[in-house]
């Protein structure tokens, strides 16, 4: 009859032992790390700043027809020249203005043309003005009626629109660091609101993700489109986890 080594067995159970409550105490303190690593408040901050555009583009539309192509042309470059001292007038420096787009139409040319023709060119040519200058550029647009008073014909088309200025904002890289700062502290704030609100102690940031800038109009309303609008709103909101503490 083979002898039982009882000194063995007694030895490897109370290893067995061992083992099973280290593993169990691992697992249990994993668990405990887990759940208290999912304690965390999301929470967001908004910086907003009013600006003014510093940059102005505002393109004139000339047309003119004749049926010599060199009457037409002619018209369209008087149209330009009185646009260029009204544009001084109004304290517009006209050296950063460029002609552009020229376009000629001969009605005759067309294969479908049907019928007599009053004028057989027409002629349409684009002044960009262009002014660091934009308030000026902005009196000047509400005034372009003295244009047409004086017979300068303009015309609209799919190009440019309504043919208005756009209005421009260039100044966003030198705002971006107060702002950012601005929107990360606002975020804390309300989360050191709401740990305290739970009796909560505020960890460390678990997450955090910056938001677009957004450039909009000043006045936000149906239809108002914040190119052609010369005050602005610059805005970005930066989103944070926060983890909770016991």
């Amino acid at each position: 009859m083979k002898e039982v080594n009882y000194r063995g067995l007694w030895l490897e159970a109370v290893l067995l032992g061992l083992g099973v409550a280290l593993a169990g105490w691992f697992i249990g303190h994993g668990f405990l790390e887990g759940r208290s690593s999912d304690r965390y408040v999301t929470v967001k901050g908004l910086s907003e700043r009013a600006v003014e555009a510093d940059l102005a583009l505002w393109p004139l539309q000339f047309v003119a027809t004749a049926d010599e192509l060199g009457s037409a042309q002619s018209r369209i470059d008087r149209g330009i020249e009185k646009t260029m001292e009204f544009l001084a007038g109004q304290g517009i420096n006209t050296e950063q203005c460029e002609r552009q787009s020229l376009k000629v139409t001969d009605l005759l040319a067309r294969q479908y043309n049907q019928g007599p023709t009053r004028s057989r060119f027409i002629v349409n040519e684009t002044l960009m003005v262009r002014s660091d200058n934009p308030r000026r550029v902005l009196e000047a647009s509400q005034r372009v009626g003295e244009l047409v008073n004086a017979g300068v014909v303009l015309s609209s088309g799919p190009e440019y629109g309504s043919g208005g200025p756009t209005f421009i904002f260039t100044g966003l890289s030198q705002l971006k660091p107060e702002m950012i700062a601005e929107a990360t502290a606002r975020a804390r704030a309300a989360a050191e609101q709401f740990a305290a609100d739970s009796d909560s102690g505020l960890g460390a940031i678990r997450h955090a993700s910056q938001g677009v800038f957004l450039i909009l109009p000043r006045d936000q309303a149906p239809g108002i489109q914040e190119s052609s609008q010369f005050h602005k709103t610059v805005r970005v909101v930066s989103t944070v986890q926060y983890l909770l503490e016991d």
